[in-house]
C-alpha cells in the first residue's frame, strides 16, 4: 500500500478522480492504547463501526483483544484476522444457525439477549451448554446521545427481574449490559444506566459476574464538543465501585466509534458547482451515509492550493441520480471552491467504509495510508494542519 506524509501531499500528487480513504492505522492504535490503559476493565471493540482488517490489526497492535460482534460474518472475520481474540456475540436477536456456528466452530461463549425466547434459542442452539456467559440487555435512555439506540432492544423494568433469574439458572456467568446510544454527550448517561441496572439486580436477587456498559463513548465532531473521555471513565469507575456486586464482577465496555473514527478520512472531488451547492463524487449511498440521513457533521477542508481564506456555506449532492443523495450541511469551505477541487472530510473511520453501497454503479474507493494526525482528536494529539470547524472560521 502506498503511503504519504499528509492528505494534502496525496491529493497534490495523484489528483484522484475517485474517492480516496486516507488510512491512519497509527490513530487507531493510539486510541486502543488509551482504552487499554485507562478503562478499568475489558474493552471489546464494536466491529460494526468499521470491520476493515487493517483497522482490526491496528487495534490489536494497541492492545485490544476482545471484540463485540453482531453477526456471524463478523465472527468469521475476527477469527480470520485475529484468531486468538475473545468474541462476544452481542446482538440481542440472532439466527439459531449463527449461534450454533459461533459456539461450535468459532469458540464463542458470550451471548446477549433481551427476552426469554432468545434465551431459549441460545440454549437450544448450543446444545444446552454449561459454559456460557449470558448478558441480559437492559432498556435504558438515549436522551443524552446524538443517536438513539433505545427503541429496538432491551428488556424493560417490568420484566427484567424475571429474565435475570431465568438466565442465572442456566448461565455459567451472568452479565447485564446496556447501550446509552451513539455519541453520548454526557458521562451522566452511564451513571443513570448503571443505577437502572443496579435496581434490576437487587430486585432479581441474583449474583452478577459481568457489567457491560456498552458503547457510546464520543469522538470529536464539529458542533459536538463532548467532555474528555477520562470523565466518562471516571464516572463509570466511581459508580462501579459502589455496585453491590463490584467485588466479584468484571467491568466491560464496547467502544466502536471512539476506537475507529480518527483512523480514516475521505478525499472527494468536486464534480460541479451550482451557486451554494457542490456536487461531489461520494455521498449518502457511500461513505457519507450519516451526513445525508442524520445530518452528521464532519471536519473538512479544501486541499486545493490558492483558494480563498474566506469561507462560505455549502450543501452537497452525491454522485448518484437519486434526490436523497443530499447532504444539507451547511459545510463551510472556501467561497471560490470550484469543479476539480479536492476536499478532505475527517473522522470517517467510524461507519464510513461500513455503510457504503454500490448503488448506481458508484462505490469504488482507493485506500492509501497517510502519516499525519487526524483532523480532530479525543486523544490529545495536535492537529497537523488547518481543519474546518463548520462555523465559518479556520482553526489550527
Amino acid at each position: 500500500m502506498d503511503k504519504y506524509s499528509t492528505a494534502v501531499d496525496l491529493a497534490r500528487d495523484i489528483t484522484p478522480s475517485s474517492p480516496v480513504f486516507c488510512l491512519r492505522p497509527h490513530a487507531a492504535t493510539a486510541a486502543a492504547r488509551w482504552f487499554v490503559e485507562h478503562f478499568p476493565g475489558k474493552s471489546f471493540y464494536a466491529v460494526k463501526a468499521n470491520p476493515s482488517p487493517w483497522l482490526i490489526e491496528a487495534l490489536v497492535e494497541g492492545g485490544i483483544r476482545h471484540f463485540d460482534v453482531a453477526s456471524i460474518a463478523e465472527v468469521r472475520l475476527i477469527r480470520d484476522v485475529f484468531p486468538d481474540g475473545t468474541l462476544a456475540f452481542m446482538h440481542p436477536v440472532k439466527a439459531p444457525e449463527a449461534i450454533t456456528e459461533a459456539y461450535f466452530e468459532h469458540g464463542v461463549r458470550i451471548f446477549s439477549l433481551d427476552s426469554e425466547r432468545e434465551l431459549e434459542k441460545i440454549m437450544k442452539s448450543t446444545g444446552y451448554a454449561g459454559d456460557l456467559t449470558l448478558c441480559v440487555r437492559m432498556a435504558v435512555s438515549s436522551a443524552l446521545s446524538k443517536i438513539s439506540l433505545a427503541s429496538k432492544f432491551g428488556v424493560n423494568e417490568e420484566v427484567d427481574g424475571e429474565l435475570l433469574q431465568k438466565t442465572r439458572q442456566v448461565a455459567e456467568r451472568l452479565g447485564v449490559c446496556f447501550h446509552v446510544g451513539s455519541q453520548s454527550m454526557s458521562p451522566t448517561a452511564y451513571a443513570a444506566a448503571m443505577q437502572r441496572t443496579q435496581r434490576a439486580i437487587v430486585k432479581a436477587g441474583v449474583v452478577v459476574d459481568v457489567l457491560d456498559v456498552g458503547g457510546g463513548f464520543p469522538s470529536a465532531y464539529p458542533g459536538m464538543e463532548a467532555p474528555a473521555l477520562q470523565t466518562y471513565v471516571n464516572e463509570i469507575a466511581t459508580r462501579f465501585e459502589q455496585y453491590l456486586v463490584a467485588e466479584n464482577c468484571e467491568l466491560w465496555c464496547e467502544p466502536g466509534r471512539a476506537l475507529s473514527a480518527e483512523s480514516a478520512s475521505l478525499i472527494v472531488r468536486v464534480e460541479s458547482r451550482k451557486d451554494g451547492v457542490l456536487y461531489i463524487n461520494d455521498g449518502t449511498y457511500g461513505a457519507l451515509f450519516d451526513a445525508g440521513t442524520l445530518n452528521w457533521t464532519y471536519p473538512m477542508e479544501c486541499l486545493t492550493d490558492g483558494r480563498s481564506a474566506k469561507l462560505a456555506a455549502f450543501e452537497f449532492y452525491g454522485p448518484t441520480c437519486d434526490d436523497h443523495d443530499h447532504m444539507k450541511g451547511p459545510y463551510y469551505l472556501p467561497e471560490d471552491i470550484e469543479e476539480g477541487d479536492h476536499i478532505e472530510i475527517g473522522m470517517l473511520g467510524a461507519y464510513g467504509s461500513a455503510m457504503r453501497t454500490g448503488f448506481n454503479g458508484f462505490g469504488a474507493y482507493q485506500e492509501i495510508e497517510v502519516a499525519d494526525a487526524p483532523m480532530l482528536t479525543m486523544y490529545g494529539a495536535e492537529l497537523p494542519h488547518a481543519a474546518n470547524d463548520m462555523t465559518g472560521e479556520m482553526t489550527q
